[in-house]
């Protein structure tokens, strides 16, 4: 029996994501990414004697959003504080966080995958640090460059309870969740630049045992994938240390994805190590039932919420449901042409088939696409009428999203309409009979899976304008006289 079936991981997560506003949490400074270091900083956001923060009115609001989305309590009075640690890219020596007052308590998210509720601890907003820059610079090796520029942008902290049991199911969750606040405006999700990433903790135990183990963090984890191969391979390790009669230390790790392995980083700190005390510089948060329902009401419908609807209102699978849910504006973009159309299974079809396909060739966002939903719903109607076949309706659309023009005006521009005419198209699969005396024989011979190599020669003949149903109508029954 494999021992480390006996153990059972126990994960939380810290999410940290930055909230989309233009300027920062306490100052003036804008937060675009991508400026030449130390631009957008301000005597505010670098901490120097004499300057005072002054608290983000719509900072709040998004963190209030988010916090409705999750389900939580937002609370009508929250405390900022002084987190009090030294390192080089915080420059007054000090985050202002929030501690034993945070915005929002409670609420939770479930998972497909576990068919589960994640709970949550709590939501906190927090400013960001600079950042320390090791490489790209002629003396990296001997020298560490900062850029402020991060220092100060609006972030909330997001924290689980204690709840996920596997690599898997905290990837997914941690993939949940920013689908959410992307879907709700208040975080761009692009990990690459820092906007949203994962602190992991994990622990293990002998399956049955009530009491947690010794726990790690996993720092700064800014992928769905590396999340679950570093709590894959920093479960493996501490089962291994414990199966060898060692003891987990409780410290903070960092990630190499190049070696797929985990490193200490240093010994974890306590809450009292950072000596945290109410931020004198600014008043309590004051969150009255009022701005709460004011939020409210700028809310969308969820992203479950409208993939459960679209199954029972459009009948589609659940499968399409969730493409066309990853995000507002496609969903939006749907919903808009299966009105006109009429056929909102085969809307779903072009959707996620030969619109995704174009938009993610070009590199076009969806809020982008030159392509008007009635545009498509009109081509969608032109194969449903048997106006133009499947294959026609291909070569229509790629000319319609190039052009803007309808599918109408190029189908009676370019002859395009589908051949419903039975006497010409008894005469097309005569000649196709004609010049494939060998499948024909073979058909006769009862090898029926010829029938649909005839049909296809049938559409070629016919420029693919052939009705389909009429043509294998008219092949069969000249196939049997």
């Amino acid at each position: 029996m494999n021992s480390r079936l006996q153990y059972e991981p126990v994960i939380g997560l810290e999410i940290h994501a930055q909230l989309r506003t233009r300027t920062k949490i306490f100052c003036g400074c804008s937060t675009a990414f991508g400026a030449a270091p130390n631009t957008q900083v301000c005597p505010v956001c670098l901490g120097l004697p004499g300057a005072l923060p002054v608290l983000n009115r719509q900072a709040v609001d998004y963190a209030i959003k988010a916090a409705l989305a999750l389900g939580c309590e937002v609370q009508p009075q929250s405390i900022f504080a002084r987190k009090n640690y030294f390192y080089p890219d915080l420059p007054k020596g000090y985050q202002i966080s929030q501690y034993e007052r945070p915005l929002a308590l409670g609420g939770g998210l479930e998972i497909a995958g576990a068919g589960k509720r994640i709970g949550l601890t709590r939501i906190h907003m927090e400013e960001d640090a600079g950042k320390s820059l090791h490489e790209g610079f002629p003396d990296s090796d001997r020298r560490t460059y900062i850029d402020y520029n991060r220092s100060g942008v609006p972030l909330i902290e997001i924290v689980t309870e204690p709840d996920l049991r596997s690599a898997a199911e905290a990837a997914e969750f941690f993939a949940r969740l920013r689908d959410i606040l992307v879907w709700l405006g208040v975080n761009d999700g692009n990990m690459e630049e820092g906007s949203l990433r994962c602190d992991a903790n994990v622990s293990v135990r002998p399956a049955g045992q009530q009491a947690f183990g010794t726990k790690t963090e996993v720092k700064n984890l800014n992928s769905f994938r590396y999340v679950q191969k570093a709590l894959e391979y920093e479960i493996e390790r501490q089962v291994d240390l414990l199966e060898r009669g060692g003891r987990v230390v409780q410290e903070t790790r960092l990630w190499d994805s190049a070696s797929g392995r985990t490193s200490s980083m240093r010994s974890k700190e306590e809450a009292h190590d950072y000596r945290y005390f109410p931020e004198p510089d600014l008043p309590p948060v004051v969150v009255d039932a009022a701005r709460v329902e004011t939020v409210r009401r700028t809310m969308p419908e969820l992203p479950e919420a409208r993939r459960r609807r679209f199954v029972a209102a459009y009948g589609l699978p659940e499968y399409d449901a969730g493409v066309l849910t990853q995000s507002p504006a496609l969903a939006d973009y749907f919903e808009r042409a299966a009105a006109e159309a009429g056929n909102a299974k085969a809307v779903s079809n072009w959707v996620m088939g030969e619109l995704l396909r174009t938009l993610n060739e070009r590199g076009t966002p969806v809020d982008a696409v030159p392509l008007a939903p009635g545009a498509l719903a009109g081509l969608v109607r032109l194969v449903d009428q048997g106006t133009i076949s499947s294959s026609i309706a291909k070569e229509v659309f790629a000319k319609m999203y190039d052009s803007g023009r309808s599918a109408g005006e190029i189908v009676a521009a370019e002859g395009l309409a589908q051949i419903g005419d039975e006497s010409a198209l008894v005469a097309i699969v005569r000649d196709v009979m004609a010049a494939n005396a060998d499948a024909v024989a073979q058909y006769r011979a009862g090898k029926q899976a010829t029938f649909g190599y005839l049909v296809g020669q049938v559409m070629r003949r016919s420029g693919g304008k052939a009705n389909p149903k009429l043509a294998s109508e008219l092949l069969k029954r000249e196939l049997e006289a």
